[in-house]
């Protein structure tokens, strides 16, 4: 992160609702990603990002550490998500909606129905892992996040995401090749 981002991350923990704002515009995107990688439900993913801000704004005077801002906020979305799993049993209808909304695309060419396919067989094959398994191959494979800072993220050991994503990864192969 560069310093000017630090500098808004300070003034927000300050107070400065101007700096929050301009937080809120260089994160948003990201918090809704991570939230829709994992719930993959486009109006859960933006409650969660609506959330996650507003958990952001009343607790960021706790951040001790402003160059830690960036897990810390994913930190934040990935617990509001496994809250959203649990207490939610429409994990399988949002992913029905969003593969029936998929198959309603027939207009267009074959290459794009070849590859909306391919999604759908990952989204599919993605649901069939834990929401622990599917957060650590999310944060890793989408996002990019090391093996340490999903670590920091999950709070588990690194060890625990090396195995969470090692099992996960030789599940997907299993279910996307069969």
């Amino acid at each position: 992160m560069d310093q000017e981002l630090f500098e808004i991350i300070r003034k927000a923990k300050q107070g400065e609702k101007e700096a929050f704002g301009q937080l809120m515009v260089r994160f948003k995107g990201t918090v809704f990603r991570q939230a829709y990688a994992i719930l993959n439900d486009p109006a859960e993913a933006e409650d969660i990002a609506q959330e996650a801000f507003l958990k952001v704004y009343y607790t960021l005077g706790k951040l001790g550490n402003e160059y830690a801002f960036a897990s810390w906020l994913s930190r934040i979305v990935v617990h509001l998500c496994y809250d959203r799993i649990k207490k939610s049993k429409k994990e399988k209808e949002a992913f029905n909606r969003w593969r029936d909304e998929g198959r309603r695309n027939d207009s267009c060419r074959q290459g794009a129905i070849e590859h909306k396919q391919l999604q759908l067989n990952i989204a599919e094959a993605m649901q069939e892992l834990s929401p622990e398994q599917r957060v650590v191959v999310t944060l890793r494979d989408v996002q990019g996040f090391t093996y340490d800072e999903i670590a920091d993220i999950v709070q588990v050991p690194v060890g625990t995401v090396k195995s969470r994503i090692h099992t996960a990864r030789k599940a997907l192969k299993n279910l996307l090749s069969g």
